[in-house]
Order: C-alpha cells, then sequence, then structure tokens
C-alpha cells in the first residue's frame, strides 16, 4: 500500500468516526501513519502530506484548525475530500 493510499484510508476511517463533523466533541485526530519523512523537495512529509508548519500547529490547533489541515493535506495528497470536509 502506498502513502497515499494510506493516508486516504486514514481519512475514511476518520470521517467514518464522525471526527470531520463539526458537532464531534472529540479532538480530531492526527493524519499521521507512521511515515515520518519529508520529500525530496521539503514541501511536505511523504506519510501525511502535512507540511512542516502543519505539523508543528497541529498539538496547538483547534478543531476547526485541525479539519482544515486535513482539507488542505488531502487536496495535497489527490485524495478526495470527505463531505463532511467540503466547505
Amino acid at each position: 500500500m502506498n502513502t497515499t493510499d494510506l493516508i486516504a484510508a486514514r481519512a475514511c476511517l476518520v470521517s467514518a468516526e464522525g471526527h470531520f463533523g463539526s458537532d464531534c466533541e472529540q479532538p480530531v485526530p492526527s493524519p499521521c501513519v507512521s511515515v515520518c519523512r519529508m520529500t525530496a523537495d521539503r514541501s511536505h512529509c511523504e506519510g501525511c502530506f502535512r507540511t512542516i508548519d502543519e505539523i508543528r500547529a497541529w498539538s496547538r490547533a483547534g478543531a476547526d484548525e485541525r479539519r482544515a489541515i486535513w482539507a488542505a493535506l488531502l487536496q495535497r495528497a489527490g485524495v478526495p475530500l470527505p463531505q463532511a470536509l467540503h466547505p
């Protein structure tokens, strides 16, 4: 399974659990798939597709910002957004 498939599967799981809904009271889970290395151009992580700034911001980010990071990384990965992340 390649990293795009891993992040797509993670997004499906997180979405199915309801974490992308704005009414969810649980924290939005991290997109980390334990493949932690940057691309050659250092634009984003090869595993979770987050930028360095997004990785750095994650621990302090609120739910809305975390959902925005998920939407950005899925677009970066070329993975369709789950319905709950559509603007």
